[in-house]
């Protein structure tokens, strides 16, 4: 799907905000990568305000989800762009919440052990991947299509 001339540049725009929200909830699973490799904090430091919120208010992540799901993904009003990129950012957003609770049972105790520390860079490097793709192809008005988020997104959002 590409249709670049009936997409406008704030729709672009707003459509490349949304993947912030996985952007900031992966940062957790970074630990063990931003300490080996410090330079990868540069991509952070223009978000530490809004981290520092987002950690800081009790809550915050399920508000945005539920005012982001809501306001923006069933309202008609809004371009089919937005709404399928803020869906897409948002199973982004539920795939990490789902795996950092399976690997929390499952890992309990286990410490920082090769198993661990994989698991997470592989889980912060995937996301790091999937946002700046999908912030790329927003701003270049293009339908970032992420396999099997994009297929549900499509299955969730009427257009």
């Amino acid at each position: 799907m590409n249709w670049r001339n009936s997409i406008e540049t704030k729709d672009k725009f707003f459509a490349a905000l949304v993947y912030f929200l996985p952007l900031i909830y992966v940062l957790p699973f970074g630990q063990f990568i931003l300490q080996k490799l410090p330079f990868l904090v540069i991509i952070y430091l223009p978000l530490k305000p809004i981290i520092d919120f987002y950690y800081g208010f009790p809550f915050a992540g399920l508000i945005i989800f539920f005012v982001l799901f809501l306001a923006v993904v069933r309202n008609q009003n809004i371009s089919y762009f937005i709404r399928f990129n803020t869906m897409q950012s948002i199973l982004i957003d539920i795939f990490l919440v789902l795996c950092g609770l399976v690997m929390s049972f499952f890992l309990n105790g286990l410490g920082a052990n090769l198993l661990t520390e994989t698991l997470y860079n592989v889980l912060f490097l995937g996301t790091l991947a999937a946002c700046f793709y999908g912030m790329i192809q927003s701003a270049l008005g293009r339908y970032a299509e992420i396999p099997t988020i994009s297929e549900a997104v499509k299955a969730q959002i009427p257009y």
